[in-house]
């Protein structure tokens, strides 16, 4: 399901648009006349997936609560270069104002999407699924991993409070990774299924013997080593689920994937992706 949480992207839009605008647009109030008339269009310099129309729409809104985004296409959908996406009509200063940040959000969001959709097509044919971390930019993490989802990945851990991750720093201060474990499961609800973070076979055994339902193996192996990882992890617990992360990448992803992940977590769809070419063009009307 891709969903926003319209009272979160309402007051997220409007913290960007102070950033921006600060005490007004000085250069839009010095050249043009009041109420001047003005249409605008955005369109894509090259093929994507396209994400964050709703947040586009929402920087005119609550710039001009009578202003409307006209789409051409969905969240989600993919387009070739040259397309017209969406096109607005309105005050000019009004188009003005929100043009940066209404750009700003369509081109990372459709980069995130892109970016993940390519992920998701590189491993078809696996069991596995592509998704992202908690590296995502602060502010706009609801949008990024809203993003995700429209390329077809899945969502990690939203914050700390979403779920029990235990990782070598939690078991180096508890006592060691058996202990960590333990503590968790006394003191998690039922709800709440406990990850652990595992280097080897020993931390295997021992996070599965103390009741670890999923097993992360994080960076620095590759997918041979993965492989034997997850295969002795399956021969002591079936239906244990296992993770990947670390560097992941569009020419590694599909062997990590075929080496039996059920998880890839991949930091780049949110930490360095590349924003997609838009542009927003203006005409007087």
């Amino acid at each position: 399901m891709n969903w926003l949480d319209e009272g979160a992207l309402y007051s997220s839009i409007g913290l960007f648009l102070r950033e921006d605008l600060g005490r007004g647009d000085i250069t839009t109030q010095t050249v043009l006349m009041r109420n001047a008339r003005a249409r605008g269009r955005f369109v894509a310099g090259e093929k994507m997936l396209v994400a964050g129309l709703e947040a586009a729409e929402e920087v005119f809104v609550t710039l001009d609560p009578q202003q409307q985004l006209e789409a051409f296409v969905a969240d989600g959908e993919e387009v070739e270069a040259g397309k017209v996406i969406a096109r607005t009509s309105g005050f000019a200063d009004v188009l003005l104002a929100g043009e940066r940040v209404a750009l700003n959000l369509l081109q990372h969001l459709s980069g995130i999407a892109t970016v993940t959709r390519q992920f998701v097509r590189a491993i078809e044919g696996t069991k596995a699924k592509i998704a992202d971390t908690r590296k995502t930019t602060p502010g706009l993490r609801m949008l990024e991993k809203y993003a995700v989802l429209l390329g077809g990945g899945v969502n990690h851990r939203y914050g700390l409070d979403d779920g029990v991750c235990i990782k070598a720093n939690h078991a180096a201060i508890a006592g060691g990774l058996g202990a960590a474990v333990r503590s968790a499961r006394e003191k998690i609800g039922h709800i709440h299924k406990i990850a652990v973070e595992v280097g080897g076979k020993p931390e295997i055994s021992e996070a599965i013997e103390n009741g670890a339902a999923i097993l992360v193996i994080p960076g620095g192996v590759n997918a041979s080593e993965a492989k034997i990882l997850i295969d002795h992890a399956r021969e002591l617990s079936p239906q244990v689920t296992v993770e990947v992360s670390g560097s992941i990448t569009l020419e590694n992803v599909k062997a990590f994937a075929e080496a039996g992940a059920d998880l890839i977590r991949v930091s780049a769809l949110t930490q360095s992706v590349m924003a997609m070419d838009i542009s927003f063009q203006i005409q007087p009307g």
